[in-house]
């Protein structure tokens, strides 16, 4: 039986989230009238997320990289639909997500693309990153959220660049390059859009948090821009890969 779409979930510790998430795709195969397979990448996981993603109909795939592109590149590597679909454990997509996305890759005129982003939940400081969001995104076109394209062209690209953060903007970059070599665009879901979580901000009880770690390390992300990454990882380590391990 022909898979159409595979939606890929890296989770590193995400039994409070994967099942959310995993409930939101279903809502949105249940619209699409061709087959949708969901993937797993439980990466290094110490929780329940493996046995959750498994009694919610999920592909399991275990893998043990600290690198979230790499994670990502192991549930492409493993899936079986013509159109590849990432998405984050603890962000939902909206019910026609993946009607539209099949509807562009369908038309030829599109090589994949992304999602608009909506917080959860809003107050100030949110709305103030999620407009800084949008204008980011609106100037560079370099839409991410949820990606999409066929997974011809993810193999085509050499999948998710490698790298330990920013992966996302590197890799549209790389599918909005080789659109245009092909004549076709990259583009963003307009019916559409994920609803990004707000679990750090919740957490923390802090939604400045990302404006306060990058006036905190102002001098280690400038340094970075100039080609010295010393720190860096550090920095990323502490805002993204250690965070799951403690909470």
């Amino acid at each position: 039986m022909k898979t159409h779409i595979s939606v890929i979930i890296p989770a590193h510790n995400e039994e409070k989230y994967i099942k959310r998430c995993i409930d939101s795709i279903k809502r949105s195969a249940e619209m699409f009238p061709g087959n949708v397979e969901i993937i797993v990448v439980c990466n290094r996981c110490t929780d329940r997320t493996e046995q959750i993603a498994k009694e919610n109909g999920a592909v399991v795939v275990l893998n043990e990289d600290r690198c979230i592109a790499k994670v990502r590149n192991a549930g492409i590597n493993e899936a079986k639909g013509v159109v590849i679909v990432t998405i984050d454990a603890d962000n939902r997509m909206t019910k026609g997500t993946l009607c539209e996305i099949y509807e562009l890759i369908k038309s030829g005129e599109y090589i994949g693309g992304g999602a608009p982003i909506r917080f959860e939940r809003y107050s100030f400081p949110l709305f103030c990153n999620d407009l800084m969001c949008r204008v980011s995104f609106g100037i560079t076109g370099l839409y991410s959220g949820i990606f999409w394209a066929k997974k011809k062209t993810f193999d085509a690209i050499g999948g998710f660049v490698d790298m330990k953060a920013m992966e996302d903007v590197a890799t549209a970059k790389e599918l909005k390059r080789y659109g245009k070599k092909k004549g076709k665009k990259y583009t963003v879901l307009k019916e559409n859009y994920l609803i990004n979580s707000t679990r750090k901000y919740d957490d923390l009880n802090d939604d400045w948090l990302y404006f306060k770690l990058a006036f905190k390390n102002t001098g280690t992300l400038i340094k970075a821009a100039r080609g010295d990454k010393s720190g860096l990882d550090e920095l990323l380590d502490e805002m993204f890969y250690e965070y799951n391990d403690r909470h």
